[in-house]
């Protein structure tokens, strides 16, 4: 749970709203694949439903009150990889900020494949 404390009062934010904003931010960008399977859990869930998760490959924590959001994809074969990791930070930091108010500290993006289409 993500708390934010303002002059009004205090709002409560799930972990799964942000990894499902996130998720769903970072595989709209060009080049992306996919979102790797980070932990057991997810690798779990996704065999049983036999589909990607929304917040597959995703985590967010707080550091200092501001967000760290961590990012595992795969990547298709052949494009520019540091453009799409720019293009990843630039949209997931936007989106997080405009649906949250919260500022996003550090997107770290990671490579963990790569796919053919």
């Amino acid at each position: 749970m993500v708390k934010l404390e303002t002059h009004l009062g205090e709002t409560n934010i799930s972990q799964e709203y942000f990894a499902n904003l996130v998720g769903h931010a970072a595989s709209e960008c060009f080049g992306v694949s996919g979102m790797a399977v980070t932990d057991a859990t997810q690798g779990l869930r996704s065999i049983i439903t036999k589909k990607e998760a929304p917040d597959q490959g995703v985590r967010v924590r707080i550091l200092n009150g501001r967000l760290v959001v961590d990012l595992h994809i795969v990547v298709t074969y052949g494009v520019n990889i540091s453009a799409i990791v720019k293009s990843i930070v630039n949209k997931v930091r936007y989106t997080v900020e405009e649906a949250t108010g919260m500022e996003v500290a550090r997107v770290n993006v990671y490579v963990d494949s790569m796919k053919t289409e």
